[in-house]
Order: C-alpha cells, then sequence, then structure tokens
C-alpha cells in the first residue's frame, strides 16, 4: 500500500489549499497530457485504486487524491465537510495542471462527485468509469426516501466499532478489502463520517432527460449490497446509450479491489 513518502513508484505527492482544507495528491506526470483522476470512496483514500494504477501504461497523467476530510487531507476541527466543496477542489486541480479535460475513474462517493463535475461542467469531461455507485439523476422511490432520512438514525444505532466492522463487511468480499475499509475509517471520527455520508446524499437530483454525452463504463460488483447500486445500474445502462455494464464477479462494493483481475481487463 501507499505511504505518506514524497514519491512511490514514479508518484509525486503535492498539495494546495482550497476552502479550509489542505488536499494531498499524488501525480505521475506523462507528456501526452492525457489525464485520469482516481476519486475513491467515502471513508477511503486514494490507496483504493493502487491495483487499478499499477495496470495503466505511462502514456496516461495519472492524479489520485484524498479527498478533503479523508486520509491525509484532514478538516480542521470546527470544520464541516461539504461534498460541494470538493467540486471546486476538483477545479483547482484542474487549473494547477491546466487540464483541458479528463477521464474520471470514481467509486461510490467519487462516482457521484465524477457525475456531479459532468453535469455542471460536460466540456470537461473525456469520459466516466463509475465504479459502485447509485445514479446521481435518478427518481428516488418512497422507501429509498425514508432511508436516507433515518439513516443517522441507523447510524449511531451501532456502537463505532461495530459499525466499523460491519461497513468493511459490507465493502467487500476479501479480507484485503475488508482490512482496507476498516483502517481507513478507524483514522476518521464517527461524527465526520456521518457528515461524510449525509453530505453525499445532497448530488441527489432527480432528472429525467440527463444523459452522458462521454462514453461512460457502468461497474459493479455481483455482491455489491449497498443502496440500490445493484438494482440502479442495468436500468441506467439500457437508459443512456452512452453507457455500458459490467459485472465484477465474486466482489462486493469496492470491486475494483475485491477482483482487480476481472476489473482491469474491462477497464484497462
Amino acid at each position: 500500500m501507499w505511504g505518506s513518502e514524497v514519491s512511490f513508484g514514479g508518484f509525486e505527492q503535492k498539495s494546495f489549499f482550497n476552502l479550509g482544507c489542505t488536499i494531498q495528491y499524488w501525480h505521475r506526470k506523462a507528456f501526452g497530457k492525457k489525464y485520469v483522476l482516481f476519486l475513491h470512496g467515502a471513508g477511503c483514500d486514494h490507496q483504493m485504486f493502487e491495483k487499478q494504477i499499477d495496470a495503466l501504461d505511462s502514456s496516461f497523467d495519472i492524479i489520485a487524491w484524498d479527498a478533503r476530510g479523508h486520509g491525509l487531507s484532514k478538516l480542521d476541527a470546527q470544520q464541516k465537510f461539504v461534498f460541494a466543496d470538493m467540486i471546486s477542489d476538483i477545479l483547482k486541480l484542474f487549473e494547477i495542471h491546466s487540464i483541458e479535460k479528463v477521464v474520471f475513474v470514481g467509486q461510490s462517493m467519487g462516482g457521484n462527485l465524477a457525475q456531479e463535475i459532468t453535469y455542471l461542467y460536460p466540456e470537461k469531461v473525456f469520459g466516466l468509469v463509475l465504479v459502485d455507485c447509485t445514479k446521481n439523476t435518478q427518481k428516488l422511490g418512497l422507501f429509498e426516501k425514508l432511508m436516507l432520512k433515518l439513516f443517522p438514525i441507523i447510524f449511531y444505532a451501532y456502537p463505532w466499532k461495530t459499525l466499523i466492522r460491519q461497513s468493511a463487511k459490507a465493502c467487500g468480499n476479501s479480507e484485503y478489502t475488508r482490512n482496507y475499509v476498516a483502517r481507513c475509517l478507524e483514522n476518521i471520527e464517527r461524527a465526520k463520517v456521518l457528515d461524510i455520508m449525509q453530505s453525499v446524499f445532497s448530488c441527489l437530483r432527480e432528472d429525467k432527460h440527463f444523459r452522458f454525452k462521454q462514453p461512460t463504463l457502468l461497474i459493479f460488483g455481483d455482491g455489491d449490497v449497498s443502496g440500490n447500486i445493484r438494482k440502479v445500474m442495468p436500468i441506467w445502462a439500457k437508459s443512456d446509450d452512452m453507457c455500458k455494464l459490467h459485472i465484477i464477479e465474486n466482489a462486493g462494493h469496492c470491486s475494483n479491489m475485491d477482483n482487480p483481475d476481472e476489473f482491469n481487463e474491462v477497464f484497462c
């Protein structure tokens, strides 16, 4: 796994300050100016894409970050996580690296963020790989709306260590994935995890007319039990001509980590 070293395998650790947070990210420079940005899931960090980054050839400029409030990108004690602030962070990255267009690879929360940027700034996105995430522009049913409202109550009904263990189990089928998720969550305060999860819900909006203009790969694990992902993605793929769907076998919510070999065959 990657650590906090200044460089790792050709990557340079960099940082920038934006909206009250110093964002840490890792950059592998190429010469073709083809950028791929990896956006991890809620509670995780840049390390979740370790096996995908190893599989990409050197013609791509790669950026993998620790989103604000995650990993080494610590929020101030009194500062709340705000989903929309990550959009500003991404635009700042575009400015720093003079990025015109990018391919986003986003898992869960990272997939929701990639969708949101594409919704607001379609001209900046060349393509998307959306991994184990729900659709931002779907119409939610009554049960789904109820579960969003009940989420804080359910969240605090569990002892924190039990919740970490159950969350890690829900995220992955492999010990590799579960240990990684548990380790990440242990480094974030319980209240901040709730802030993150609730703020992510803010990107959900009904827009039945929205379709992607960019080629989009939808991927989820066949054992993903998180939210309505396994239900929504097949419907999503059928309703948008720019989307293609692939289901990863023997994988849970972090399908890229549970079965990296199959994932990388599709992804690369």
